[in-house]
C-alpha cells in the first residue's frame, strides 16, 4: 500500500473521527456549491432564474423516477433509452453515479432506522440529513457492503461508464452554463439549484424520518409529510414507500400529490412505461395502521434497536 493509498483509507482525525480523502472531497464539492448560491443576489437575471428552475425540474426528476422508482425499486420499466436519460439527469445532480445512489438506497430499506441503516436518525438528525454524506466509510465499509447489491447495474457498461465519471458531467454543464449566460447562469444553474435539490432530497431522509403522519404498519420511522411532498416530486409521502417500496406509485390518495408519479402514469399511458407496480387494496388492508398507539411502540422498538 502506498503512502497516497493508506492516507486516503485512512485519512486524518476531525470532529472526533477519521475523514479520508473522498470525505474531505465530499465537504469541498458540498461547502463549493453553498458558497456559488451565496452569490445569488448579485447575479440574479430572470433567465437565470427560469433555468435554474427548468433544471431543477428535470434532475430532481432524475433522482425521484429515474434513481429511486425505476432503479432502485425496479417500479415499472422503460425502454432502454429513457431509462439511461433518467438516469442521465439523475447524474446532474451531483448525489452520486446511478450505481453508488441505488446502492445506498437499497441498504436503507434493508436495515431502515437502524444503526446500520446509511443515514440513520439514530445516529442524528444533522447525520442523517446530510453529515452522512461525509462518512463514506460508514457508508460502505463498515458492514463489507460496498456495491454489493447493485448487480443489475454493475453489469450495465453505461452504468459503470456513469460511475467512474459522473462529476465530469456536472462539471461540464457548469462550463456550458457559464459559456451561455456567464455567472447568472452558473450561479443560479449550479449554485442556487444544487442546493435546493440537495436539502430538499435530504430532508425525505431526515425530516421524512421525523415529522408527519404514519398510516402503515411499517416497523420503521416513515412519515407522510404533506409539505414535503411537493418540492419532492411526491417523495414526501414516505410512510407509504416504506410500506409499499415496490410502488410506482408513492401518493397513495386522489389528494396526494405526486407530481413523480403523473409523469409515469403519462408514460404508461403512452406506452413507453410497462409493468407499473401499484399496491391492491388487499395489500393495503394488511399493512394499514389501526390504532395510534402502534407508531409509539414502533418509536420504542427502533430506539432500542429491535428493528
Amino acid at each position: 500500500m502506498t503512502p497516497l493509498t493508506r492516507w486516503m483509507k485512512q485519512g486524518v482525525e476531525f470532529m472526533g473521527r477519521q475523514w479520508n480523502l473522498f470525505d474531505i472531497a465530499s465537504l469541498g464539492v458540498v461547502l463549493s456549491l453553498h458558497l456559488l448560491a451565496l452569490l445569488a443576489p448579485v447575479h440574479f437575471s430572470w433567465s437565470a432564474l427560469w433555468l435554474a428552475f427548468a433544471l431543477y425540474f428535470v434532475t430532481a426528476l432524475g433522482v425521484t423516477l429515474g434513481y429511486h422508482r425505476s432503479l432502485a425499486h425496479r417500479s415499472f420499466k422503460l425502454p432502454r433509452w429513457l431509462e439511461y436519460f433518467f438516469a442521465y439527469c439523475g447524474v446532474l445532480t451531483l448525489q452520486g453515479s446511478p450505481i453508488e445512489w441505488v446502492s445506498t438506497h437499497r441498504y436503507h430499506h434493508q436495515f431502515t432506522d437502524t444503526k446500520k441503516d446509511p443515514h440513520s436518525p439514530l445516529i442524528g438528525f444533522w447525520f442523517s440529513h446530510i453529515g452522512w454524506i461525509f462518512n463514506n466509510s460508514f457508508r460502505f465499509e463498515i458492514y463489507e457492503r460496498r456495491l454489493k447489491n447493485v448487480d443489475d447495474l454493475k453489469r450495465q457498461p453505461y452504468y459503470r461508464f456513469l460511475h467512474r465519471t459522473y462529476l465530469l458531467h456536472s462539471a461540464l454543464l457548469g462550463v456550458l452554463l457559464y459559456v451561455i449566460g456567464g455567472l447568472p447562469y452558473l450561479v443560479w444553474g449550479m449554485g442556487v439549484r444544487m442546493v435546493i435539490v440537495y436539502h430538499i432530497t435530504f430532508s425525505v431522509n431526515s425530516i421524512g424520518h421525523t415529522w408527519g403522519k404514519q398510516v402503515w404498519h411499517t416497523g420503521d420511522l416513515s412519515r407522510n409529510n404533506w409539505l414535503l411532498a411537493l418540492p419532492t416530486l411526491g417523495e414526501g409521502w414516505h410512510n407509504n414507500h416504506h410500506a409499499f417500496d415496490y410502488s410506482a406509485r408513492q401518493g397513495l390518495e386522489w389528494w396526494q400529490i405526486d407530481i413523480t408519479w403523473y409523469l409515469i402514469r403519462f408514460l404508461q399511458v403512452v406506452g413507453l412505461a410497462t409493468d407499473v407496480k401499484t399496491p391492491t387494496e388487499t395489500q393495503k388492508k394488511r399493512k394499514a395502521l389501526h390504532n395510534a398507539s402502534s407508531l409509539e411502540k414502533n418509536k420504542s422498538k427502533v430506539s432500542n434497536g429491535k428493528f
